[in-house]
């Protein structure tokens, strides 16, 4: 049997970055006086202009500036991440390929424990015990399902097949490509950001990914981050 590991990070790293600040301007100067040269060197009459779209939510100028990242994460955050249908995806397949002996377990600064009812709660950390038996059930499904899969394989089981054992807490890697429209609609529901118009409440492990996301879109694009910020961090 392989040797399964146990991590609770989840890795993100940027691969590709197409556009500017600059761009997400001319984008929008093309489509109302044409080529504005003169207003290109003043970054005062970019951040302005920016500002103006975030604000009136004229979205299509941010769809000219993509990012795009290669994620490794658990198989329960893609079902999430997938939700959002204005991103493009190519993930590793199960089917063609051997899933590696690798799972998600939460650390112990995760907040393990629901308190408050259905839609006015918090969560909350636990006890060393419940740290104990969270940590040590999820380990020892996560060590007998790779052992069963493994089985499967060794026996001649097709991978498509022998991979409904396994849990959702196996890591698989995926390639994400967002516009910077769609990107900025990610944030506003995968973060928890006490200047949020409209506030959500993520699961920790895909704002986990949601956080690198957004430290590299504040990196790149400045301009368009800070008024993505200052507006409410809503979505054009």
């Amino acid at each position: 049997m392989s040797k399964v590991n146990f991590r609770s990070d989840i890795p993100v790293e940027l691969v590709t970055v197409m556009g500017s600040d600059l761009d997400v301007a001319r984008s929008a100067w093309v489509s109302t006086q044409g080529e504005r040269s003169e207003d290109e060197q003043d970054e005062d009459r970019v951040a302005g202009l920016i500002s103006f779209l975030m604000k009136g939510r004229h979205g299509s100028p941010f769809e000219q500036c993509v990012m795009r990242w290669r994620v490794r994460a658990p198989i329960f955050v893609w079902r999430e991440h997938h939700r959002h249908r204005i991103a493009s995806y190519n993930e590793e397949s199960g089917r063609y390929s051997k899933l590696q002996p690798e799972f998600y377990v939460p650390a112990l600064d995760r907040n393990i424990v629901q308190d408050g009812k259905p839609g006015a709660y918090i969560y909350v950390h636990g006890s060393a015990d419940q740290y104990q038996v969270m940590s040590s059930a999820i380990s020892e499904a996560s060590r007998e399902a790779y052992f069963h899969y493994e089985q499967m394989l060794d026996r001649g089981i097709a991978k498509e097949v022998a991979r409904m054992c396994l849990p959702v807490n196996i890591y698989s890697t995926c390639y994400v490509t967002m516009n910077l429209r769609a990107l900025m609609n990610f944030l506003s529901l995968r973060t928890k950001d006490e200047d949020s118009a409209f506030p959500s409440y993520p699961q920790r492990e895909i704002e986990m990914v949601a956080e690198q996301y957004e430290e590299a879109f504040r990196v790149n694009f400045p301009l368009v981050h800070a008024a993505f910020h200052s507006n409410g961090r809503v979505a054009p």
